[in-house]
Order: structure tokens, then C-alpha cells, then sequence
């Protein structure tokens, strides 16, 4: 797969899934930086109006990273309780 086709599938799936870049690095097996240069870079180059359909879902992401990250440390937490409950039913 080029790099154009990559940017072009990376886009779709992203606007498809509202996808953070990380879940399409993951999902099609590159680094976050290269999808973030893929859809913001080289995208504008091969297809704008596609560019600008994963720009605005990038910004959606980037407002709500924050609540993200508090519910993964909320459920760190819980788990960590659970695990210390589970010992001390143990023991």
C-alpha cells in the first residue's frame, strides 16, 4: 500500500469510527505520528475535502481527550480495589 493510499484509508476509517489516531495507528499497524502526518499532511495533497472531514473529527478528539484520560484513571482505580478486595478475601 502507497502512502497515498494509506493517508486515503486511514481518513476513512477514522471519520468512519471517529477514530483517535492512535486506535488507526494501532488498527493498520503505524506509528501515531504517521498517522497524524498522513491525515493532516499528505491528505490536504491527495484529497482536501477528506482532510477536512478528519481535521474536524481530530478536533472532537483533542476536546475530549481529557475525559478519556479520567475515565481510564477512574477504571485503574477500580481495578486497584478490586485486586486489594480480592486479597483480602483471600486472606
Amino acid at each position: 500500500m502507497d502512502s497515498k493510499d494509506r493517508c486515503e484509508k486511514l481518513a476513512e476509517y477514522i471519520i468512519a469510527h471517529h477514530a483517535t489516531v492512535r486506535t488507526a495507528g494501532q488498527r493498520y499497524g503505524v506509528s501515531k505520528s504517521t498517522v497524524h502526518k498522513d491525515v493532516t499532511e499528505k491528505l490536504q495533497e491527495v484529497d482536501p475535502a477528506l482532510a477536512s472531514e478528519v481535521r474536524r473529527i481530530l478536533q472532537i478528539n483533542k476536546e475530549e481527550r481529557h475525559l478519556r484520560g479520567g475515565e481510564a484513571t477512574k477504571e485503574k482505580y477500580k481495578r486497584e480495589k478490586q485486586k486489594k478486595t480480592m486479597r483480602v478475601i483471600r486472606d
